[in-house]
């Protein structure tokens, strides 16, 4: 049984490569194929017989934007953190997109406001999404020995997402600690007395 796994083809990680960075620096409905097509090096076909259109390439993107969350949580797990200690990883973690990597908002507010259809598969993907990331905090939350789990998981969602469109419109300088003192503080607030 084979147990590799397949490697994406070149042109289908240009064309990825391409729409992650259009669609989050100019905007999803901004960006035509067109203009993948021409960042990426490859013609309509291709991006056709790789994606079947925008939306699939919109929702691979998005995805690509999960994977990497997930990846940095499980690095975070893998780090042989105590529990109490994993929250505050992931503090550092957010900070860190906040100042390197996520300056122009959060992909997914920024995605959802422009599929407004709540049913529609790009929200389905944002609200899985979403889920993932509340439930995995609270997880982390409770493993930490935190009173009131749920509630801290819910205040570090909101902070993230106040913190990465307050990054974008205020300047990570003065976001990014104003996040990482409130999160603490949210952290430290429910520690078991």
């Amino acid at each position: 049984m084979n147990t590799t796994t397949k490697r994406p083809s070149p042109a289908r990680a240009r064309l990825l490569d391409a729409a992650t960075r259009l669609f989050y620096e100019e905007g999803i409905h901004a960006v035509g194929v067109d203009r993948v097509i021409e960042e990426a090096e490859v013609t309509r076909a291709t991006l056709y017989k790789q994606f079947g259109g925008k939306e699939n390439l919109v929702l691979a993107y998005l995805s690509g934007e999960d994977e990497m969350l997930r990846e940095m949580f499980a690095a975070a797990a893998a780090s042989g953190a105590e529990p109490a200690d994993l929250l505050d990883l992931v503090i550092d973690g957010i900070a860190a997109d906040i100042r390197q990597r996520h300056t122009r908002g959060c992909p997914f507010i920024n995605a959802a406001a422009e599929y407004p259809d709540a049913r529609g598969a790009v929200r389905q993907l944002i609200g899985e999404h979403r889920e993932w990331f509340r439930s995995t905090l609270q997880s982390a939350a409770e493993a930490a020995g935190l009173e009131r789990p749920a509630d801290v998981a819910a205040s570090l969602v909101l902070l993230r997402d106040a913190a990465l469109v307050g990054g974008y419109l205020d300047g990570e300088a003065r976001v990014s600690p104003a996040f990482e003192r409130t999160a603490r503080a949210v952290v430290d607030g429910h520690r078991a007395h």
